[in-house]
């Protein structure tokens, strides 16, 4: 099974661009690099806190918000100088938009910092929301609703991998509604009562297009929606220190969350594990509006989305203004395609890591039923197998560990934090030592999760020796086995001792796991452990 397609070309560096979020509570800017097969790598990112809403949204920004933006807009491109950026998309929403002087600070951020800014309403807003979203996670065909919990404004987007069914902004966001309804700290039942109220009138239109779409699930992006699911992650004792994207939690983990987070007042809200500060004063009208969208529409899983707006920006604009240049569409499961992505920016071995990947699986699929392996973790083993060595990017002493490293770190779309933890160990543990106590990335991680390693890595560790010249010398690999052993069987093009040293020295992990001696023996010699 080889899902990746060949690409004997590297992608190359095409354009440096900056997305900018111009948020009613923050500004949040992404430095990416954009590349010939359409891909992007981001390079930087500043969020800097405006609370541009302070003051009331819909009237005129007061003067020191006002400041506070184009001082926030300064620091930005001062960063986008220092890297050299060939262009700045920043795109305003609710704040802004709406601000009665709203095109005054347009103008300024022109003539004080060099920075265009473009007002977008918010059906937009939902498109790019929902490019980000389609590029970043694994999407089936079923229908799934975006919820974007802005400040000024939530967008609603229903969608599948393949296409918007449905685009919706309201002026439901987290700051408008706090300063509308001031609530009781801690919020009062009386509070909570005419929110759900006022959601339900606002709302009133989304159920029929729900119901017809059969929706079942909701995905979160920005920052209220990552922020309960940071705080549910933490109250699961999950570690989500590398990314939330694909992170996913059920209607009772929210409801149990809910009962107690909604009677904390904002001091107590402080010292809530996962909570950031900034967001202390405003999350409970969000956190309200999810309790009502799960109940009212009988929704049983939510997930999150790390992309957003920022990456929809540049989506779009690779979509619609870079003309000629691919965008990813090559590979429509947003998991193959950044696995991809990294790959070929680190120059990937790609004949070696191919046939490894491809001698893993022959391996895989002999010993699957016996070590209680699903296919969802051949996937993973063929991808470790893919990146096994990208971590020569950054040099070939320790090549493992910067290959753990690139993988932990590389934000990985489409897989939960389980499968990217499984992944970069595998391709950690492919040469030199075995998992150990003293290994603090490993050993911190969950039994079942350290188990699937363990016997995904001693696959791939015989599979890699195998091909130890990495010029491919074995053409057939055939598995045999029975309660003692486990026979390997090569047709090689050349003499086979290198590639049956390299196999046999790294088999003491494989072993362990199947408790079987492996024996590698190949036309007309064999060598025994």
């Amino acid at each position: 099974m080889d899902i990746i397609g060949s690409d004997d070309s590297q992608p190359k560096f095409v354009k440096r661009i900056a997305a900018i979020d111009l948020g009613t509570n923050s500004f949040h800017a992404v430095i990416a690099d954009l590349y010939t097969d359409g891909s992007f790598r981001r390079l930087d990112d500043l969020k800097e806190m405006v609370e541009l809403a302070k003051g009331g949204l819909g009237t005129r920004l007061a003067d020191d918000a006002f400041q506070r933006g184009l001082e926030a807009l300064k620091k930005i491109k001062v960063l986008c100088d220092s890297y050299e950026v060939e262009k700045i998309l920043a795109y305003a929403t609710s704040a802004i938009r709406e601000a009665e002087n709203g095109g005054e600070f347009i103008q300024a951020s022109i003539d004080q910092v060099g920075i265009k800014i473009n007002a977008i309403p918010g059906t937009v807003e939902a498109e790019l929301i929902g490019y980000a979203v389609q590029h970043g996670l694994m999407l089936k065909d079923q229908a799934e609703m975006v919820v974007d919990i802005g400040g000024g404004s939530v967008e609603f987007i229903i969608l599948n991998r393949n296409e918007f069914h449905f685009l919706m902004s309201k002026k439901i966001g987290v700051s408008r509604m706090t300063d509308i309804f001031a609530p009781d700290d801690p919020i009062s039942e009386r509070d909570i009562n005419r929110l759900e109220e006022h959601y339900a009138a606002v709302l009133d239109g989304l159920k029929s297009e729900i119901e017809k779409h059969s929706v079942q699930t909701i995905i979160g992006s920005s920052g209220t929606m990552q922020a309960i699911a940071s705080i549910i992650a933490a109250r699961k004792g999950l570690p989500v220190d590398i990314t939330l994207n694909e992170f996913s939690y059920t209607r009772d983990d929210f409801m149990a969350f809910y009962e107690e987070f909604i009677q904390l007042d904002e001091a107590a809200r402080l010292n809530v594990k996962g909570l950031d500060a900034k967001r202390v004063r405003f999350i409970n009208t969000g956190v309200v509006l999810v309790k009502w969208l799960i109940s009212a529409f009988d929704i049983e899983q939510i997930k999150i989305s790390t992309q957003a707006l920022r990456e929809g920006i540049i989506i779009r604009y690779l979509k619609n203004e870079m003309i000629g240049l691919p965008t990813g569409e090559e590979f429509e499961d947003p998991r193959i395609r950044s696995v991809f992505e990294l790959l070929r920016k680190c120059s990937w071995h790609e004949k070696h890591s191919r046939h490894v990947a491809n001698l893993a699986e022959t391996i895989f699929d002999h010993l699957k039923e016996e070590l209680d392996l699903s296919e969802g973790d051949k996937e993973l083993l063929q991808l470790a197998s893919y990146l096994h060595d990208i971590g020569y990017y950054i040099s070939h002493k320790a090549h493992h560990k910067h290959a753990l490293y690139l993988i932990r770190n590389a934000d990985l779309k489409g897989f939960s934090e389980d499968e990217i933890e499984i992944m970069a160990h595998v391709a950690r543990y492919h040469r030199r030592s075995t998992p150990k106590k003293r290994h603090l990335d490993f050993w911190k991680l969950p039994k079942p999760l350290k188990d699937r390693i363990r016997k995904l890595s001693g696959i791939l560790r015989v599979a890699d020796g195998l091909d130890r010249s990495h010029y491919q010398n074995v053409q057939h690999l055939e598995v045999e086995q029975n309660d003692e052993e486990l026979k390997l069987t090569i047709t090689t093009i050349d003499e086979p001792q290198l590639e049956i040293w390299g196999a046999m020295r790294k088999s003491n992990l494989l072993e362990e796991v199947t408790g079987k001696k492996l024996k590698i023996v190949s036309k007309s010699k064999s060598v025994e452990a």
